[in-house]
């Protein structure tokens, strides 16, 4: 089930309201699942990079939020395993491993119905979008080159070395927020201040501290900070400008044009194979009317017709309305768009390559399931009944080899008929003409 309202780090001046979020959830999850097998159910919780934002700020507020959650599941009547943070590294795995479990990657049923590894096929790669967080995580060309985000991970006793790493700040929530700091550096007035990546005629006022308030956009707060001040958006849909604004989020000059380091300072392989994005990623792309695949040419004009709309159009244009979603989904496209072609070197060539998409079967593409998995150990490191599958050469061979056998065979037994037959003809004949 989903929880509404905002991420828990938003409680830390009220972490006893998480309750009731909790509660719409956790009573659709006592109805799904019988009483009697209330306390064999086992509850996990991980925070991601909301909570960790928090904990680098006032580490005595997240470990507030931490043990009202616990104190809230020790409550229930599940078997409550703890509530941690999570690394980003973790959160990027996690998700790995949560597309390739769901897309069959692992293991496979062959024709004997035995697990087995599936013989050369690839695993995915995961591209997650957070609010506070984005992870990139994939096996690499040379997955044996020792990189300082590469993870080792060990599946069913196969070994699989991870890229994977994450952005802290570059989620679309903290990315936004940096993208109005600093539009309101940049701006003439305090207090309004035009935003082309919102629609057109689109306004609304938010704080000081929504703008400023994060770790993430500490260094763009004013001199004369006011927690309560407003300031006032206007929205001038602009593509052209929302482009070149969105560009300022990323350095790109950290690297001095090393193609191992797109931005940031941060090493990473060349992107290799096909790629499933998922959360943020979907969504943005759902709103565009976009789906699947399709070429890097067909997002931009998506993006451009999109961003061109006024807020009235917009309305009619959605599949479903929300305002807080509505007003940034022209944001998060152009940020979808820096980040995988300038951040992660995806090209017009490379682009259809990526997948978006939210669920396999019914089952969301999320970190939790993975990380679900690992700690119920339902993905064992080891595994010593699983067979490998014959190769294609070696069945082929085979095939090849029994078919002969069987030719040979069956020509051995017509000329046993055969002679058999002349035998029996020549006896016939020798018995005919025998002198009296």
């Amino acid at each position: 089930c989903s929880l509404l309202g905002p991420g828990i780090s938003s409680y830390e001046s009220n972490p006893g309201a998480l309750a009731k979020p909790f509660d719409d959830c956790l009573n659709k999850v006592k109805e799904k699942i019988p009483v009697h097998l209330h306390k064999n159910t086992s509850v996990y919780l991980g925070a991601t990079a909301g909570m960790r934002l928090l904990r680098l700020q006032n580490e005595t507020a997240a470990n507030e939020v931490l043990a009202s959650i616990q104190n809230y599941f020790r409550a229930q009547p599940f078997e409550f395993r703890g509530a941690q943070i999570i690394t980003g590294p973790e959160e990027g795995v996690y998700g790995w491993i949560t597309a390739n479990y769901l897309m069959g990657n692992f293991l496979e049923r062959n024709l004997w119905r035995t697990w087995v590894r599936p013989y050369r096929k690839e695993t995915m790669g995961a591209l997650d979008l957070g609010g506070a967080s984005t992870q990139i995580s994939f096996i690499p060309e040379d997955s044996q080159e020792n990189f300082n985000s590469t993870l080792q991970v060990k599946l069913y006793g196969y070994n699989y070395n991870v890229y994977t790493h994450s952005f802290q700040c570059y989620g679309r929530d903290e990315a936004e927020k940096r993208l109005l700091a600093l539009l309101l550096q940049k701006s003439n007035s305090s207090s309004n201040v035009d935003n082309p990546c919102y629609p057109q005629n689109y306004n609304t006022a938010l704080t000081m501290k929504y703008l400023s308030g994060s770790l993430c956009t500490q260094s763009l707060r004013p001199v004369n900070y006011y927690p309560n001040q407003p300031v006032n958006f206007h929205g001038t849909g602009d593509p052209g400008l929302c482009q070149e604004m969105v560009s300022l989020l990323f350095n790109f000059t950290a690297c001095r044009g090393r193609e191992d380091c797109p931005f940031n300072g941060i090493h990473k392989p060349k992107v290799k194979g096909n790629f499933v994005a998922f959360s943020g990623f979907y969504y943005t792309i759902n709103a565009l009317n976009l789906s699947g695949h399709f070429s890097l040419a067909d997002f931009n004009s998506s993006m451009w017709f999109f961003c061109s709309q006024s807020w009235a159009q917009l309305q009619f244009m959605l599949p479903k309305f929300e305002e807080i979603y509505a007003r940034s989904y022209c944001f998060s496209a152009n940020f979808i768009y820096y980040l995988l072609v300038h951040g992660y070197n995806f090209d017009a060539e490379t682009w259809p390559q990526i997948h978006f998409q939210k669920e396999v079967g019914n089952s969301s593409i999320a970190w939790s399931l993975g990380y679900m998995l690992s700690l119920t150990n339902m993905i064992p490191a080891e595994r010593k009944l699983i067979q490998l599958p014959l190769k294609p050469s070696l069945f082929a061979g085979l095939l090849v080899f029994l078919t002969a056998m069987a030719l040979l065979c069956l020509l051995f037994l017509v000329y046993l008929c055969i002679v058999s037959r002349n035998r029996k003809n020549i006896s016939c004949v020798e018995h005919v003409f025998i002198p009296e």
